[in-house]
This record gives C-alpha cells, structure tokens and sequence, in this order.
C-alpha cells in the first residue's frame, strides 16, 4: 500500500524544497503528527493484510509484511524523481548524483524503517491470535 492517506504528499511537498531549495520549513509539529499517524497506519494495514493472508490459509506472511510496510519508500521515490524533473532546477551530473545517492538512501532508510513497524506490528498480532486459540 504505497498511498498511507494524503497527508505523505502534502509533506514531502514543503520538505523537499526546504532540502534541496532555500525554503524555510516551519511545521515540526505537524511533521510530528503525521510521523506518528503513519506509523500507525503502516502498523494496522500491515495487520490487517497479514489477518487476510492468514485466512485465506497462506502461512508464509514474514516477507509480505515488511513489503507491505516498505513500499511506501517507493511511493517517496517515485516523488522525488518527480520533483527532480518538474519541480527543481537541478542540471548536470554531480547534482544528479548528489540529489539522486541521498534521495536514495533516504528511501532505504525509509524502508528498513516501516519494514520493522510492520513486521513487529504482525508478529505481535500473530502471537495474540495463536495464544488465545482455543483448541476444542
């Protein structure tokens, strides 16, 4: 689920001026929110998509889990190579490299991160569920 709610493109739209332009970012307190609301989205779609797999009797939920919770840094990604090519006025190779390494870098940091939410989120979710199985 790359798309988390609205509130990822409307912060990445004054983040990414205030690091790569000579923008001033004042909404930290904002950004805090929405930090937080995003890791509690990554948590439930991730246990809500596990609860699916698992009924639908497909065990194997380890690796969709942290795809599920990684793929929003695509999402992030894929807007930075469209504020790169629409809304900066980066040229040449160094600057390239520059915008495109840490970008990079970013998103797998991105990635590891949400990976983990959503892994332990489903792992937690796992082990109430087949605690509190009652076999009969």
């Amino acid at each position: 689920m790359p798309m988390k709610g609205s509130a990822i493109p409307v912060e990445l739209y004054y983040i990414f001026p205030t690091l790569w332009g000579r923008e001033q970012y004042t909404l930290y307190g904002i950004l805090f929110i929405v930090f937080v609301i995003l890791l509690n989205v990554t948590a439930c779609i991730s246990i809500a998509l596990t609860y699916f797999q698992l009924s639908s009797e497909d065990y194997r939920w380890w690796w969709r889990s942290l795809m599920c919770g990684g793929s929003t840094s695509i999402f992030v990604f894929g807007y930075a190579m469209f504020y790169y090519y629409k809304r900066s006025n980066m040229s040449g190779m160094l600057q390239s490299v520059q915008f495109f390494g840490y970008t990079l870098l970013t998103c797998y940091v991105f990635f590891l991160m949400l990976s983990t939410v959503a892994f332990y989120a489903s792992l937690k979710f796992i082990r109430y569920i087949y605690v509190n199985l009652k076999m009969d």
